[in-house]
């Protein structure tokens, strides 16, 4: 018997995850702190979904929460997007942040990881673990803020974006779980974490 029992799952949940992640797939590339002119909603909705360390991390964000359940499916969720305005802000403002491209490929690796080996913190702790990488994705978005043309429009975008990416892990979390037990999400948890693995040392 699984030792965390999930309720109320749909399958429409399911469904509507895998349709968000297939949207999503054909973009996949390399995202970086540019300097380019990017802006408005449709660029900012892109913008975490054209870079794949953007993209793990979030969706990493979302399938941790799951495979903790309780308060976590929404805590950790909510919490990634909201921190990560504030880091956009200390990017917009020009504050220095070092290793901005190394705390993301971290993200990727300790998330993973912590799904792969079945991590379970404190809530407190897993939203501090949430809220400081939050800082260097929001950072990294926040960096091409300056540059863009509505850059209101553009953080809309990019918060949305990550708020999708984030239940699309829900949902294949809650998926697999219901489905195939707690245990097979330890797969993923160790692909995404192999991802993070190439980040760092790419």
């Amino acid at each position: 018997m699984d030792r965390y029992p999930r309720k109320g799952f749909d399958s429409k949940v399911l469904a509507a995850a895998c349709t968000v992640l297939a949207l999503m797939l054909p973009g996949v590339a390399e995202a970086h702190i540019t300097q380019g002119g990017a802006g408005g909603f449709v660029q900012g909705f892109e913008h975490p979904l054209s870079g794949a360390d953007h993209l793990l991390a979030m969706f990493s964000v979302g399938l941790w929460g799951a495979q903790m359940g309780g308060r976590n499916v929404w805590t950790l969720p909510i919490t990634f997007p909201l921190i990560m305005v504030l880091g956009g802000v200390l990017g917009i403002a020009g504050v220095p942040l070092p290793a901005i491209e190394t705390g993301i490929a971290l993200s990727i690796l300790v998330l993973g990881a912590a799904i792969a080996f079945v991590w379970r913190p404190p809530e407190w702790l897993a939203l501090t673990v949430i809220g400081l990488f939050a800082i260097c994705h929001g950072y990294a978005h926040g960096a091409e803020l300056p540059v863009a043309s509505d850059p209101a429009d553009f953080a809309i975008g990019f918060v949305i974006a990550t708020g999708l990416i984030h239940l699309a892990g829900i949902g294949l979390g809650l998926g697999i779980q219901r489905a195939l037990g707690n245990n097979l999400l330890r797969v993923p948890g160790g692909l995404i974490a192999l991802g993070g693995l190439y980040f760092l040392v790419a």
